[in-house]
């Protein structure tokens, strides 16, 4: 029997992914109605649930925070520390990390979200710090070479326009190129390559714009 926290829960988990869709799509101009629209629930079941449009992108942050914190746990637990680096970033990839970015500094950062960063930070780093002393990771890549790699693989505007386009016969071979991509950039990060050009890059580029100015 259906209850009616079962639908709560189930409207919520649909906003949630038409929220992280809609991101991807429009970005910071993504609209309530639009994300309400793509989750099959009326505006009103969207108030409800989330009082201002913040509030949902805040829960989004969350959900995307302890995804994150999640796959890196998983890639600590594997003993191959490459193994475990490369799981991590094909796990936050494939969830799509990077459609948060365009948020950045358009939302206030709760302390809840604060902390889950932090720790999200420290678990990276020692994903990092495993894989280089093993000698698997190129020395000069650092978590934030790999922050950005994330967030840049994590959005695939060729998908995104398929799917507005219709053409899901197409997305089956999306899927296949996104694979091999993630497959290209893993191999970029493994020791034995030329040096990477220029300097690596501050923290500061990475969250800074997670601050209102």
């Amino acid at each position: 029997m259906t209850t009616r926290r079962d639908i709560t829960e189930r409207n919520d988990r649909a906003l949630l992914q038409a929220a992280r869709d809609v991101l991807a799509e429009d970005g910071a101009h993504a609209s309530v109605a639009a994300v309400a629209a793509r989750a099959g629930v009326g505006i009103g079941s969207l108030y409800r649930r989330y009082r201002t449009k913040e509030e949902l992108f805040q829960r989004l942050s969350l959900m995307s925070l302890d995804h994150w914190n999640e796959a890196a746990e998983q890639g600590l637990a594997d003993p191959d520390p490459w193994a475990g680096l490369a799981t991590f970033v094909r796990r936050c990839v494939e969830f799509g990390q990077g459609t948060l970015a365009p948020i950045a500094g358009a939302i206030e950062v709760t302390r809840e979200m604060s902390d889950k960063a932090r720790h999200g930070d420290e678990l990276l780093d020692e994903l990092v710090r495993r894989a280089r002393e093993a000698g698997a990771l190129r020395s000069d890549v650092t978590t934030v070479d790999i922050s950005l790699l994330i967030e840049q693989l994590g959005r695939f505007p060729a998908a995104d326009q398929l799917r507005k386009q219709g053409r899901d016969d197409l997305l089956p071979g999306a899927a296949e190129a996104r694979r091999r991509l993630i497959a290209i950039a893993l191999d970029g990060l493994r020791a034995g390559h030329a040096p990477l050009p220029g300097s690596p890059p501050d923290n500061e580029l990475f969250t800074g714009r997670w601050s209102n100015p």
